[in-house]
C-alpha cells in the first residue's frame, strides 16, 4: 500500500512539472486534414549554407553560430556561411535512414558546454538509436571544434536488422529531464504496444542518463522504466511548449501521419489502430480507434511525411505568433497550423513550396527568424525573415 501511495505521489510530481495529464483514453476522434493552400509570400529566404549531406537537425549556439547534424557526414558548425567539422564523433552506422539524427543543447550549455545527440549505432545485422552527450569545445581562433568527455547515455533495445524508423528527436522538459523519441524499426511494429522493449516508444531520462523514478512505468513489472508513452511508429517531430505540454508527430504509413498531444503513460496504438494503410495498399489494421488508446489531434490524407516541428514565438512575424510549424518531406513544404488558445488546430497553409525541396527540420531561432534545412545529398540551410520594403 505504501509503495502504491509513493508511486501516485511521484506521478503527481511529474504532472505538476510537465503539465501533462494522465492518459485515460481520448474520446475525441482524430480530424482528417487534406491539402492546404499556399501561403502568401510575405517572407524572404536567405541561404546560410549549402552542400550539406542530408542535414537533419538545427541547434543555435550562444555565439550566434549554428550547429547542424548531417545524417551521412557528422556534426557541423555553420559560421558566416562557412562550415567547421566537429571532430571526435563516435562511430555512427550510416545506411538509408540510419545516421546522425538530432542535436540539442543542455539548458545550461553556456556554463557546461554539453550537447546531446542521437544517432544509429551498430551494424546492418544489429543496430538501434543511441543517445550520447559530450562537451563541445571550439578553439580560440574559432577554426576547429571537437567533442570531449563523450558519454553514452542510452541505447535502444533490442537491436534490429533494419535501417529504418529510428525516431531520435530530443527535447528537454521544464524540469530539465529530457525526452527521446524511438522508432519501431519498421518490421518490428508489433513490439510498439509492448512495454518490455524500447521499440516505438518515447522515453524520459535525467540529463545524466539515469531514469527518473516518477516515470509512469518505473515500478511496472517487466516494463522498461524509461518509457513514458508507447505505441508509436516513427516520431520525427517533438516540441515542448512553455507550459510543459508536449506535441509529437508521427511519420506514419500512407494516410497515417499524425500530430499528437502527449498524455503521460499513453498508448498511441500503433499498429493496433491507425488511419493509414501500407504503401502497397495493404490494410495494416481494420481499427482506427480502441478503448484505452489515444487519438491523434489530426491525421493527414494525403500524407505529408512530417519531420521536424516548432512553435513560433519570435517577434519578426507577429501573425505567426504561437503557430505550429511542421516540416514535410514528400509534400515538400512547411505546414503552418494556427494553434488556438484552447489548444485546438485552426486553418493550415503551405510555405516554401517554391523550393520544391524535402524539409527535414524547422526551428524558431533566438533572433525571431524561422530556420529550416532541406533533406538532400546537397542539402541547404535557410533563414526566413519578413519581406523587406525593397523586395
Amino acid at each position: 500500500m505504501f509503495q502504491q501511495l509513493l508511486k501516485a505521489i511521484c506521478i503527481l510530481v511529474l504532472l505538476v512539472a510537465s503539465t501533462w495529464v494522465a492518459a485515460q483514453g481520448n474520446s475525441s476522434i482524430s480530424v482528417e486534414v487534406g491539402d492546404a493552400p499556399n501561403a502568401a509570400v510575405s517572407y524572404q529566404l536567405e541561404e546560410l549554407a549549402d552542400e550539406l549531406n542530408h542535414p537533419s537537425s538545427i541547434a543555435f549556439l550562444p555565439s550566434g553560430d549554428y550547429l547542424i547534424t548531417e545524417r551521412n557526414a557528422g556534426l557541423t558548425i555553420v559560421r558566416d556561411g562557412k562550415k567547421i567539422d566537429v571532430d571526435n564523433m563516435p562511430d555512427i552506422y550510416v545506411q538509408r535512414q540510419a545516421g546522425l539524427l538530432d542535436v540539442a543543447l543542455h539548458p545550461t550549455f553556456s556554463r557546461n558546454q554539453l550537447i546531446y545527440f542521437s544517432y544509429s549505432h551498430g551494424d546492418s545485422e544489429a543496430n538501434g538509436t543511441r543517445l550520447s552527450r559530450a562537451k563541445l569545445v571550439i578553439s580560440e581562433n574559432g577554426q576547429e571544434a571537437e567533442l570531449q568527455d563523450l558519454e553514452v547515455l542510452f541505447t535502444r533495445m533490442p537491436m534490429t536488422d533494419t535501417a529504418l524508423h529510428y525516431g531520435g528527436r530530443i527535447a528537454f522538459l521544464p524540469d530539465r529531464t529530457l525526452l527521446l523519441t524511438l522508432g519501431e524499426g519498421f518490421r518490428y511494429m508489433d513490439q510498439a504496444v509492448k512495454l518490455d522493449n524500447h521499440l516505438g516508444k518515447i522515453i524520459r531520462l535525467h540529463d545524466d542518463g539515469s531514469i527518473p523514478s516518477n516515470n509512469p512505468f518505473f515500478d511496472t513489472p517487466g516494463a522498461k522504466p524509461e518509457i513514458v508513452t508507447y505505441g508509436h511508429r516513427n516520431p520525427q517531430g517533438l516540441f515542448v511548449m512553455q507550459n510543459g505540454n508536449v506535441f509529437v508527430h508521427e511519420h506514419g504509413p500512407r494516410g497515417g501521419d499524425e500530430i499528437n498531444l502527449l498524455q503521460l503513460g499513453g498508448n498511441y496504438g500503433w499498429p493496433s489502430i491507425t488511419y493509414g494503410i501500407n504503401y502497397s495498399g495493404e490494410i495494416i489494421s481494420p481499427f482506427s480507434q480502441k478503448e484505452g488508446m489515444q487519438q491523434s489531434i489530426v491525421h493527414y490524407v494525403p500524407s505529408i511525411a512530417p519531420s521536424g516541428m516548432t512553435v513560433y514565438d519570435g517577434k519578426l512575424f507577429p501573425e505567426w505568433q504561437g503557430d505550429l510549424f511542421v516540416g514535410g518531406l514528400v509534400s515538400m513544404h512547411v505546414r503552418r497550423i494556427d494553434l488556438e488558445k484552447d489548444g485546438s488546430f485552426g486553418k493550415q497553409e503551405k510555405l516554401f513550396t517554391e523550393l520544391e525541396a524535402r524539409i527535414r527540420d524547422v526551428r524558431t531561432g533566438p533572433d525571431g527568424a524561422l530556420y529550416f534545412v532541406t533533406d538532400a545529398s546537397e542539402g541547404k540551410f535557410y533563414r526566413v525573415t519578413p519581406l523587406s520594403e525593397n523586395n
